[in-house]
């Protein structure tokens, strides 16, 4: 049994490093051309992550080695570390605004995302919270640790960010004996939110309607979606070969970043976009056989979210890029180019595999 469980993670930790090398490979590839032409004077991105990559990895195998990770005290004081940041970002002069969202606080050189940590820092809280209880009864606290950071995230905006955070939570209350009709009620009051803030920001009204024609607003609303697909479509089975991107040559906006999927099948074909998307198979098969040998029922919940987060940024993330999805402005996690990104899922990576050893606590 502990050998299988060893292989389990095992397979875990080789599919979370092949990606993040991936990354490295194809941040290279796809931002050389728009790094030359926009930051000249700043260092090549593939040096920016490699050195978040360095940063990520030692502060997974600190969450991996640390006894402190199992405790729920750990996870509070970094939620509400991360509620604090959330609320600075907001205070002008302090956040940054990019790309229309004041979703950044500036630190010299580089510049942190909290809504990145925010993700963890929740479902770490909220699953550390949990109490089994027979009658399912519902708890107020737990959508009050929910909506509050959703709140401060949606008032950057930044509504992809605040949806990954939602779902991902949902998925552990769910996991944790919450009523179907209490889904029921949340997914028709979605709905509804979904609408309103439709109504109150009518840029994503059009993006709404360049998801169902990009070709009603080709050089608009619907430029990224035909730059992704005039990426994709040529690659073929083999793609036009590694370094051989033509739509990085400002064609696509910022290629190294969300719509770096796009290169990755347009150089490397269906094979390759096959191989990555079978990775992330992998290292969800096996996150799910690690959780369900858990046999701490906080535990599970909480590898459960921190997986559950992962894979539905890279469904996202993909489904944009393929076109299936309207632009939300979500990374593909361990691949696009970004440190709070990176940061981010590695510190949910470091957690799973900390829960793994069976050392759990609580």
């Amino acid at each position: 049994m502990r050998t299988l469980e060893r292989t389990y993670r095992t397979v875990f930790l080789l599919s979370a490093l092949l990606l993040s090398v991936i990354g490295l490979v194809f941040v290279q590839s796809a931002g050389s051309y728009w790094g030359e032409v926009h930051y000249q004077n700043s260092s090549p991105f593939i040096v920016k992550q490699a050195v978040y990559m360095i940063i990520s990895l030692t502060i997974a195998y600190g969450l991996y080695r640390s006894p402190l990770t199992s405790h729920p005290t750990f996870w509070t004081y970094f939620y509400i570390g991360s509620i604090l940041m959330l609320m600075a970002v907001l205070i002008p002069g302090i956040g940054v605004v990019r790309n229309g969202s004041q979703s950044w606080i500036a630190l010299g050189p580089l510049s942190i995302q909290p809504a990145e940590f925010v993700k963890v820092a929740l479902l770490g809280k909220l699953a550390s919270s949990m109490k089994k209880d027979k009658k399912k009864s519902l708890h107020w606290q737990h959508f009050a640790l929910i909506l509050l950071p959703a709140t401060l995230i949606m008032l950057q905006p930044d509504l992809g960010s605040a949806v990954i955070m939602i779902v991902s939570a949902f998925v552990i209350l769910f996991l944790a004996g919450y009523p179907l009709s209490f889904f029921i009620f949340l997914f028709i009051s979605g709905v509804v939110a979904f609408i309103g803030l439709i109504l109150a920001a009518p840029y994503r009204l059009d993006r709404i309607k360049s998801y169902i024609d990009p070709w009603n607003d080709p050089l608009g609303t619907g430029f990224q979606s035909i730059q992704s697909l005039f990426a994709i479509a040529p690659g073929g089975l083999f793609g036009h070969g590694l370094g051989n991107s033509r739509q990085k040559f400002l064609y696509l906006p910022e290629p190294q970043n969300d719509f770096i999927f796009s290169i990755i099948a347009e150089e490397i074909g269906f094979i390759g976009a096959t191989t990555v998307i079978l990775l992330f198979i992998l290292l969800l098969a096996s996150s799910f056989a690690i959780a369900i040998r858990l046999t701490n029922w906080n535990s599970f919940l909480l590898v459960s979210g921190m997986i559950s987060m992962i894979m539905f940024q890279t469904f996202l993330n993909m489904g944009v890029v393929s076109g299936l999805l309207p632009v939300t402005g979500v990374t593909l996690p361990f691949i696009s180019y970004g440190g709070s990104s990176l940061l981010t899922t590695w510190l949910a990576v470091g957690t799973i595999l900390h829960f793994s050893k069976g050392k759990e606590q609580g």
